[in-house]
């Protein structure tokens, strides 16, 4: 089933004409329980990985006590399939040469420095892959289940976003606080938010909450910081975010049409169908240097 984002009751760059040129396209990815194949996009399905490829292992320690046979397990840890997407289907992805199928896998495990799953990421095409290898029977060592993602398919949807507010010129976030300026959006401005307008954008109708590819990150558990190519030192592009919620429990803006009823309930579980959690349920943010696509990409957590 195909998933629709309500239209913003604001049309924000008529209030704030600075906005316009700040549009991004982003891709809502929708992932929903179900039952996916190597073929298809899917969050926590199986990979179209060639059978003569060996399959990805983290290599970090991991000093986690099995209670079943009464062992430390240190690893190599098998890596675990988070997201498959095909270009066919998320056209927004820009893979290097041939390739049309970008597979991201992460080590269920919180590693030092700054505490968050290990990410690897892998582009390739899809017609060079004949015989396809099964994933291992699971990871030896798992920190937290949040961060096995449950089976999903997916309805990706194409939105458009805009920066959130801490990225914005001090003089344009001064703007968004007046109450006054948001008067001019007519009978679609919630008035509940007169005394904090800002929020209203921030919430509304800035960046979307959910699994995405694209678009602008979300920023508020630090300051926004640059994202620099460890390489080269060029800005990087947003590449995918990996969600704890598809929506807020206390803010149905974004919730598509054919969840609402399903919103209303205030199920948490409805919220979240891949069952990840991100570090307390939190959001990791992909990075690609729009250079090349040898140069590392990086993570980080919001």
């Amino acid at each position: 089933m195909s998933r629709t984002t309500p239209p913003r009751s604001v049309d924000v760059t008529a209030v704030f004409p600075q906005l316009a040129p700040l549009a991004r396209p982003a891709t809502r990815l929708h992932p929903r329980p179900g039952s996916p194949t190597p073929h298809d996009s899917s969050v926590g399905g199986p990979l179209l990985w060639p059978a003569d490829e060996p399959w990805p292992y983290c290599d970090e320690l991991h000093g986690l006590y099995d209670s079943s046979v009464d062992e430390w397990h240190e690893g190599p840890n098998p890596m675990v399939p988070v997201a498959q997407l095909y270009v066919r289907d998320i056209p927004l992805l820009r893979p290097p040469g041939q390739a049309d199928l970008l597979q991201v896998l992460w080590c269920p495990f919180e590693h030092e420095p700054d505490y968050k799953p290990p990410t690897a990421l892998f582009w390739r095409s899809s017609a060079e892959v004949t015989d396809i290898r099964a994933a291992p029977s699971g990871p030896s060592a798992v920190e937290y289940d949040g961060y096995l993602p449950k089976p999903c398919v997916l309805a990706p949807e194409q939105i458009t976003e805009y920066p959130n507010h801490l990225e914005l010129s001090k003089e344009l976030q001064q703007q968004l606080e007046d109450w006054s300026r948001w008067r001019e959006a007519g009978p679609g401005m919630d008035g509940s938010y007169a005394p904090y307008p800002e929020s209203f954008y921030r919430s509304q109708l800035s960046v979307a909450p959910g699994w995405k590819v694209g678009g602008w990150p979300q920023w508020g558990f630090t300051d926004p910081v640059p994202r620099l190519c460890p390489a080269c030192g060029t800005a990087m592009d947003a590449l995918l975010t990996i969600a704890s919620n598809e929506w807020d429990r206390n803010n149905h803006g974004w919730v598509p049409y054919e969840d609402q009823a399903l919103a209303a309930l205030d199920d948490a579980a409805a919220a979240n169908p891949p069952g990840v959690e991100v570090s307390r349920s939190n959001r990791l943010q992909l990075y690609v240097c729009p250079e090349s696509p040898d140069h590392p990409h990086t993570d980080l957590i919001q």
